[in-house]
């Protein structure tokens, strides 16, 4: 049975999850995260993609990504994907599979407020709902670019953020409250 073909759209996001191989724990070991956020600041050189959301847990990545052109969501993910697994398989002396199946994606448009704070507030609790953190804030997730309001050179704030107040202090604390009633 062929795979379902992906629906990619002008003016969308995605929100992108991809699985280490048989759920392992392959991203627990702190240099592998940080290799991946090298990793990552390739591909957006290479391909001029907007990072809007990251977290990078033990056994799985969430990305919030808008390709400056539809199609090159896949190019952006193969090579990102690709180019980490050379990296872990070289750094862990391994081989073989690194990521389980193709990555999971979820389109939508990006002026979509309601559906770009819903997504960013999944993904920036991950390390919440699995119990990692009591809190939003996580050393491998951007939540602290958007209630901190700093940059951590990779990603950038989503429209739908920008449009929560006339001041970015304002637009953090409805942020932080949004997330609160998570």
């Amino acid at each position: 049975m062929p795979r379902r073909r992906r629906n990619l759209q002008p003016g969308y996001c995605y929100h992108i999850t991809i699985r280490c191989n048989n759920r392992k724990f392959n991203l627990a070991q702190r240099e592998c995260r940080e290799v991946l956020l090298c990793c990552i600041k390739k591909a957006i050189d290479k391909y001029g993609f907007k990072l809007y959301a990251l977290c990078i847990m033990s056994n799985h990545v969430h990305y919030l990504i808008e390709p400056a052109q539809p199609e090159d969501l896949p190019k952006i993910m193969h090579f990102l994907n690709w180019y980490a697994v050379m990296c872990f398989n070289r750094m862990l002396n391994r081989t073989g599979h690194f990521w389980e199946k193709r990555y999971y994606s979820d389109g939508f448009p990006t002026v979509d407020v309601d559906r770009a704070l819903n997504t960013l507030r999944y993904i920036h609790a991950n390390p919440k709902a699995a119990k990692m953190r009591s809190g939003f804030f996580y050393e491998f997730s951007n939540y602290g670019t958007y209630e901190r309001l700093t940059d951590d050179g990779l990603t950038q704030w989503h429209p739908a953020f920008l449009q929560l107040g006339k001041s970015l202090e304002s637009c953090a604390q409805k942020y932080r409250g949004f997330c609160q009633r998570y």
